[in-house]
């Protein structure tokens, strides 16, 4: 991105394009000619390109780093509430908090069939982290990715739920609770639900078994995926408004106009998403501990 204005196609793809750690393979030519040596090489990726040659090995350092730190600031909030609480009329960020956790607790009495302590602090985290990290969308797209120009890191996504590597990392914790559950409550009714559920005949176990095991492992990828999904799109509407503004004065109030109702909307879809990977995680740890 050095040099002279980019294009919007350039633009679009240069904030699209994660930090990236990896590998680069044996004989692999860089962009600034050079070839990669025969052992392959650790570095930072320049671009997407090399982003993408380094293949499974690759980690998202900004998407790693964002939602690492936004899971402390959550933690040191909520000690720091914890802390200060009283018996009496809370105010503040006591207040707030408060209210967080008896809407989260409501939920869970709600939702939750079974008897299991874990499943109110899981929702609570799970809720408030997704949040934080769905927030920074509203963050100008520009403000941070340039701030980190300015120390020679060219690249940084600062919004972890636009990173499918993080939305379904999530689902996988998801996952491995139910299946830990599942087999820790019904034992072996586990097994005989996913052979003999919904035709309970033994002629129909394959059919069963195949039905049961995709509906099950479907549970954590639209997990993911709806989260990822929803705030990419939403990412992208941004960043397509904020190219706008380098089409022309003509197009400045317009797009001016459109990043503040866009906004607004997505004030709605933050708390709606987290609000709905909370619900169907107690959803799917219910469903875990039912025992027929």
């Amino acid at each position: 991105m050095a040099g002279s204005t980019p294009t919007v196609s350039e633009y679009i793809t240069h904030h699209l394009t994660n930090l990236t750690f990896g590998k680069l393979p044996n004989g692999y030519e860089r962009a600034d000619g050079t070839f990669v040596g025969p052992d392959g090489e650790w570095l930072m990726a320049h671009g997407a390109e090399e982003a993408a040659a380094m293949g499974f090995n690759a980690i998202h350092v900004d998407s790693m780093l964002w939602s690492i730190g936004l899971g402390i600031i959550f933690c040191w909030i909520f000690r720091s509430v914890a802390k200060k609480a009283v018996s009496g009329v809370p105010s503040g960020m006591v207040n707030l908090v408060e209210m967080v956790v008896e809407f989260v607790d409501n939920t869970v009495h709600d939702t939750f069939h079974g008897k299991n302590r874990l499943i109110a602090p899981l929702a609570l985290t799970v809720f408030v982290w997704v949040l934080l990290m769905n927030l920074m969308d509203l963050v100008p797209i520009d403000l941070v990715p340039e701030l980190f120009k300015l120390a020679g890191v060219h690249y940084q996504k600062i919004v972890p739920s636009t990173d499918p590597n993080i939305t379904l990392g999530m689902a996988l914790g998801v996952f491995i609770l139910m299946l830990y559950y599942s087999i820790k409550v019904k034992g072996f009714g586990f097994v005989k639900e996913l052979t003999m559920t919904p035709f309970n005949h033994w002629a129909f176990i394959p059919v069963n078994l195949f039905m049961e095991i995709v509906g099950f492992l479907a549970k954590p990828f639209s997990l993911g995926l709806r989260l990822f999904g929803n705030l990419y799109a939403g990412e992208m509407i941004f960043i397509l408004i904020a190219a706008l503004f380098s089409a022309g004065l003509m197009w400045m109030v317009p797009a001016g106009l459109l990043q503040i109702a866009w906004g607004i909307f997505h004030l709605l879809v933050i708390p709606l998403q987290a609000f709905i990977f909370m619900v169907l995680t107690i959803v799917y740890l219910s469903m875990a501990h039912e025992d027929h």
